[in-house]
């Protein structure tokens, strides 16, 4: 680093203190909340991610424990509260201020974690302010998101920093690093630009200049970089279908008025010739086909008028159990090939400790009356030689399904999801841009498929080839792109944010006996 020049301050040494006074810091960290969340669908203004995040990390500089577990909680709430407000549309404020109250209550334990970082980390040169912390920084914030991906009860990696870029430049990057490198690099950049505004109070302007380099470089190349390409393998033909039908939980409706409105909408593809599969969406059948003779006959009729098998779901019940069921129908054996979803909806699917909780919300938790047993079987169905992956709703957002299916040769992705309760929010926008995430990190086309909309088929590079509105009932015919080989994403799976932890973890510990190491010596002199 060069030496100031004349008149110019010297370099005064790095102590951990608060950047803005805590009555200022609280602000900040509320604002956090509320700008990040403008990154994401349905505003979607992508680059107030990293405004977002640098104002929760300048609340947190130089803070201590309480401190920050008092603004990382607050930052927490104001993301959260927003973010998923989508809960109370009909389940109303008990299940979205819990559940908002759990992730800020994670989103603050990972901002002690930050803060101390900020404390023990030595920072006398620009290679540990400009690189070297960011990257610590930003590897405890994903080691936080990491954490609340997976507990409790399996987890909710709902809100990940990477899934705000869906229409960002930044996204080919998830190709390569995941969504959990996506996060990383995003965090990296809005901790690496904070320090370089902090140094300039003492730099020279040629320092100043040298030390922007890091922060804009990284950005520099992370937009450059293209996806990762995979090769194409030919294509299928998919028609898609939008029932709009009466398919929620607080929708009136009687046995088999899901099922109506799905063959109502579907009618104008009967005869159609080309056809591959039909895809029907989440919650589509509501009578097991398995159970159901006539059900059975109906799709058995339908699938020889389109001549293409269909890609259902419903609910199953085998051994006692009850199963979210994607099935491929062809007339005459009937399921040929099904997937049980892997990851259940806890308090919406199922609800774990149940005596627990009906005795503090009886009323919330009797509306669910069965519990669904997580799917063990695999989530690849083999269509006339063209192997595609398969999601169920919220299943979209746990990696390791989706690194499965590619990983098990799916050449496309068909997603089915019943957006039936989350009407008028969010919520739908929110998962389609995940949706198209899960098409850029795998290089795979997606077809969305809802209930109620809205419905899209994405190319492998995330644009849109096709899309149904929501609230309509209607239906599509696409050719869809098939695709082979697999992204580094893939490739290195839950390796990215494993060793991220794992640097985090290091990181800090590392930081911590130095700063005492000092501390001693310091005392001792």
């Amino acid at each position: 680093m060069s030496r100031p020049g004349p008149g110019a301050a010297p370099a005064p040494r790095v102590r951990a203190e608060p950047v803005v006074p805590f009555s200022v810091a609280i602000f900040a960290a509320a604002a956090s909340g509320f700008v990040t969340d403008l990154a994401f669908p349905d505003v979607g203004i992508w680059p107030l991610v990293f405004p977002g995040i640098a104002l929760m990390l300048l609340a947190l500089i130089g803070r201590g424990v309480w401190g920050s577990l008092a603004l990382g909680l607050v930052g927490g709430l104001s993301f959260f509260l927003i973010h998923l407000a989508f809960v109370a549309r009909y389940l109303g404020p008990v299940p979205w201020i819990a559940l908002a109250v759990l992730e800020a209550l994670i989103f603050a334990l990972g901002a002690v974690g930050i803060a101390l970082a900020y404390r023990w980390m030595p920072r006398p040169r620009p290679a540990s302010r400009l690189i070297l912390l960011p990257a610590l920084v930003a590897a405890i914030w994903v080691t936080r998101e990491s954490i609340a991906g997976m507990l409790p009860y399996g987890g909710f990696p709902w809100g990940r920093a990477g899934l705000s870029q869906s229409a960002s430049p930044l996204a080919d990057l998830a190709s390569w690093i995941g969504i959990s490198g996506l996060s990383f690099v995003i965090v990296a950049i809005a901790a690496s630009a904070i320090e370089w505004f902090r140094m300039r109070a003492w730099a020279t302007p040629r320092t100043a200049a040298l030390s922007a380099v890091p922060a804009l470089g990284a950005l520099i190349v992370a937009v450059l970089i293209p996806q990762w390409a995979t090769t194409p393998a030919g294509s299928i033909t998919v028609a898609t279908v939008q029932g709009n039908g009466p398919a929620g939980y607080f929708d009136p409706r009687g046995p088999g008025d899901v099922l109506a409105a799905q063959l109502a909408a579907t009618a104008p593809l009967r005869r159609s010739e080309g056809i591959d599969v039909l895809v029907w969406p989440e919650g589509s059948v509501d009578i097991d086909p398995l159970r159901s003779a006539a059900v059975a006959r109906t799709l058995d009729s339908l699938a020889r008028d389109v001549d293409a098998p269909i890609l259902l779901n419903a609910i199953t019940t085998r051994d006692d159990e009850y199963f979210n069921t994607s099935m491929l129908w062809e007339p005459g054996p009937g399921a040929v090939a099904m997937y049980d979803k892997r990851n259940p909806v806890p308090f919406g699917e199922y609800v774990p400790d149940r005596e627990f909780f009906a005795a503090l919300a009886p009323e919330l938790i009797g509306l669910i009356g069965r519990d669904y047993t997580a799917g063990t079987n695999p989530p690849v169905f083999d269509i006339d030689g063209a192997l595609v992956g398969l999601a169920i709703c919220f299943d979209v957002i746990y990696d390791p399904l989706i690194w499965e299916g590619a990983r098990e040769g799916a050449q496309l992705f068909l997603f089915q999801t019943n957006n039936a309760d989350f009407r008028d929010t969010d919520e739908n926008q929110q998962q389609l841009a995940i949706a198209r995430m899960r098409a850029i990190e795998t290089g795979r086309s997606v077809v969305n498929s809802s209930t109620v909309g809205a419905s899209q088929v994405i190319a492998p590079d995330g644009t849109t080839l096709d899309a149904l509105e929501a609230d309509v009932a209607g239906h599509m015919v696409t050719e869809v792109e098939l695709r082979d080989g697999l992204t580094p994403a893939v490739v290195l799976g839950g390796w990215v944010p494993g060793l991220l932890a794992l640097g985090a973890g290091a990181g800090l510990a590392i930081a911590g006996l130095r700063r005492r190491g000092r501390s001693a010596d310091a005392s001792g002199a």
